[in-house]
């Protein structure tokens, strides 16, 4: 008798350039097995709810999925190229086990409910507003498009509920996937760790007050402060170079990113001849891209509060070509 965990989520954090790897989708993951009492007790130490659904196998079901998670278990097979949304540790479990069944797993299809990977995304960051900001600077148009039920089930509790409701199509006979569900690990108590204590908007507004205060003294003086032009510069090239690396990851999601309109590595190029002080077309370009870019809002939902910081550049581009004249 086999009592055993088998997790795709297994991977090395510590491997050589982990992050970037997993930024460009270069990320490799694999099926690991241990123990079910170590599984428990890992949990458990966490306080983590852990939900056990009994699959409704046969005889017979149930042998074909022993042998093909001892078959992905080998060296040779158990690695695997890992995706967030297309390819991930649910998607794996739920791919071999519809392969094991001796006929056709029916799902029950969700009234009104075709929600976006972006909404999903902040379904699940919902109390960590920064990590929300931080997926929503990289996901792109794509990620705003509505998404299937199997799409959906990359998200391990949208794949229980689905579980919970789906038929075994056998021989022209039908019965439920699960027999039964009940809780493995009972929620303990976490321990969560406080982030930074103001959130993107709230730190958002705090640009725009200043930006405010920046723009009136620049237009009742008809200055423009160098300081305050670079750092909008600088800001808004990091986040350009972000998103220009984006364009060369195998995510399928952020390989459209409307918010590269602005947020792109051109204000890098014009650094020098905004510190010596000179006249450049970088800001009747930008004030074009602005434009484009508050259009692309209606096309692709943004990170919170990044507008805000267009809007003080595209103040910056109007004082600046007012100057010129």
């Amino acid at each position: 008798m086999i009592d055993a965990a088998f997790n795709y989520g297994v991977f090395d954090f510590k491997k050589s350039m982990f992050v970037l790897r997993f930024v460009f989708g270069l990320t490799d993951y694999e099926l690991g097995a241990y123990p079910y009492k170590y599984f428990v007790q890992e949990y458990r130490q966490f306080g983590c709810l852990v939900t056990e659904q009994v699959l409704n196998l046969t005889s017979e079901e149930k042998q074909k999925l022993q042998d093909a998670l001892a078959e992905n278990l080998k060296p040779e097979n158990k690695i695997y190229r890992y995706n967030y949304f297309y390819n991930n540790c649910t998607t794996k479990a739920r791919d071999i086990i519809e392969q094991c069944i001796n006929g056709k797993v029916e799902y029950t299809e969700r009234e009104d409910f075709t929600p976006s990977y972006r909404d999903m995304v902040h379904e699940m960051t919902r109390n960590n507003p920064w990590s929300r900001f931080g997926n929503d600077i990289l996901l792109g148009i794509k990620a705003d498009k509505s998404t299937t039920q199997r799409e959906q089930e990359f998200l391990p509790h949208h794949l229980m509920y689905d579980f919970d409701r789906a038929q075994i199509y056998t021989n022209g006979q039908y019965r439920p996937l699960v027999k039964e569900r009940r809780i493995a690990v009972p929620a303990g108590v976490q321990i969560t760790k406080s982030g930074f204590p103001l959130s993107p908007m709230t730190c958002a507004l705090i640009l725009l007050t200043i930006g405010i205060i920046i723009f009136l003294i620049e237009w009742k003086k008809r200055c423009t402060f160098v300081v305050w032009d670079l750092l909008l510069m600088i800001a808004t090239g990091i986040i350009g170079i972000v998103l220009t690396m984006m364009l060369f990851s195998q995510h399928p999601t952020v390989s459209l990113n409307l918010q590269i309109i602005l947020f792109n590595p051109l204000p890098w190029l014009f650094l020098w001849p905004v510190i010596r002080g000179r006249q450049t077309r970088y800001w009747i370009i930008t004030s074009v891209l602005c434009v484009l870019f508050f259009i692309g809002a209606f096309f692709q939902s943004y990170a919170e509060g990044i507008w805000i910081l267009a809007l003080c550049l595209l103040s910056q581009c109007i004082l600046h070509m007012i100057r010129v004249r």
